[in-house]
């Protein structure tokens, strides 16, 4: 079934208009009569522009690859597809709804909408797939961009000692100095990660589900996933009681250390974070030794910090399945409950992923009392300590 069969066409005044909709028919690549910026588009100003507005205006237009001189049917029509179609591309990306008689987008709108068309018409992706990676890169940047954007201004208020509201008007003046360098950054991050992503992804899968089978009945609950890995949490301890106690500064110097050092140490250990959600934190690994590592590593570095509180640190060696950037299965689920359960500067583990680090001598085993886990019936629960080696070395 087409885009255009399943959702009906809403104008900008409608209550249906909803960016973003969750929704994700196929793309009708047929011919009709429609790409958006996330600035939304206003009347031609008359009269003498500002100072303030004409760099607005420049860094806009650098930004756009030109001035907005298409309304989104005439894009959509340019690229031979529905406007319904554009929009569902175009809502994946995370931009707004805009209006028939909206001059918002640009050439350069046209030529990107026409390339994701193009990989649907020559068969390289099917429409699913098309709109899920588009949704991949529309969640990503936009994320990436309030955290660059507010690294930026907070750099300024620091460093030049102006205020917040001020910062983020001159940002406007700063950002052209600095488009360049940051997209070029961008670009080779991008390879690097996709190499690395093919190789754990695709290249290795099939020797890690392998490593997996030792101490495996075959009928556990995540036995049909496709992913072998170690999966971790660390969650800080009363950070919620400490952040009521804080100001706006603080608070925020305390949660970017917090995903500084884990990052740090994630990376070190050759893993990779998942998420930070608030004062909780998710990572894998490839293998239980690694994830072993690293969460000894965390639990230690939060312990020997001065400022940031300890952590409970949970890791459990299981499958899983990847998708949208995120984990999931039980084994998620169980070292979330682990962690839980972890006394703060401490680290658990299940029964099975003890016996999958059998006798490496890098650890320690303590096997604790055995706890009802809601979801998963009594669960024996392991606390991991450092055995012989220095661990993780953090420069």
């Amino acid at each position: 079934m087409s885009i255009d069969e399943q959702e009906p066409e809403y104008t900008d005044n409608e209550p249906g208009a909803v960016a973003g909709s969750s929704a994700e028919p196929q793309i009708s690549t047929s011919a009709d009569h429609s790409h958006s910026g996330s600035i939304p588009a206003v009347s031609p100003p008359t009269g003498t522009l500002s100072v303030e507005r004409l760099a607005i205006k420049a860094l806009e237009a650098r930004l756009l690859g030109g001035e907005r001189t298409l309304r989104r049917r005439e894009v959509a029509a340019a690229a031979g597809v529905s406007l319904l179609s554009a929009r569902k591309l175009w809502r994946a990306l995370g931009f707004p709804n805009f209006g028939d008689q909206d001059v918002a987008f640009t050439e350069r709108d046209l030529a990107a909408l026409s390339t994701i068309l193009d990989l649907v018409r020559a068969g390289k992706l099917t429409e699913e797939a098309a709109i899920s990676v588009t949704r991949a890169i529309g969640q990503m940047t936009d994320r990436m961009v309030v955290w660059q954007v507010e690294a930026l201004i907070e750099d300024m208020v620091v460093q030049q000692g102006i205020p917040d509201p001020v910062a983020r008007k001159q940002l406007v003046s700063e950002l052209p100095n600095l488009v360049d360098a940051m997209e070029e950054i961008l670009v080779y991050s991008w390879r690097r990660q996709m190499n690395a992503g093919v190789q754990r992804l695709a290249v290795r899968a099939e020797a890690g589900l392998q490593a997996s089978e030792a101490g495996r009945e075959g009928d556990e609950d995540d036995a049909p996933l496709p992913l072998a890995r170690a999966v971790g949490f660390a969650d800080l301890v009363s950070y919620t009681s400490l952040s009521r106690r804080m100001n706006e500064k603080t608070l925020a110097q305390l949660v970017q250390r917090f995903e500084n050092k884990c990052a740090e140490i994630i990376s070190i250990g050759g893993g990779r974070l998942v998420k930070t959600v608030g004062d909780e934190v998710l990572y894998i690994a490839e293998t239980p030794a690694a994830g072993a590592e690293i969460s000894l590593a965390l639990s230690q570095a939060f312990t020997e910090d001065e400022i940031l509180p300890e952590a409970r640190v949970a890791m459990v060696w299981g499958r899983i399945l990847s998708r949208l950037g995120d984990i999931y299965g039980p084994t998620v689920n169980l070292a979330a409950r682990l962690t839980a359960l972890a006394e703060p500067g401490t680290v658990l583990v299940d029964a099975m992923t003890a016996a999958a680090l059998g006798q490496d001598e890098r650890f320690v085993f303590e096997p604790q009392t055995a706890e009802n886990v809601r979801g998963f019936g009594e669960i024996l629960p392991v606390r991991l300590s450092r055995g012989l080696g220095r661990g993780l070395v953090l420069d």
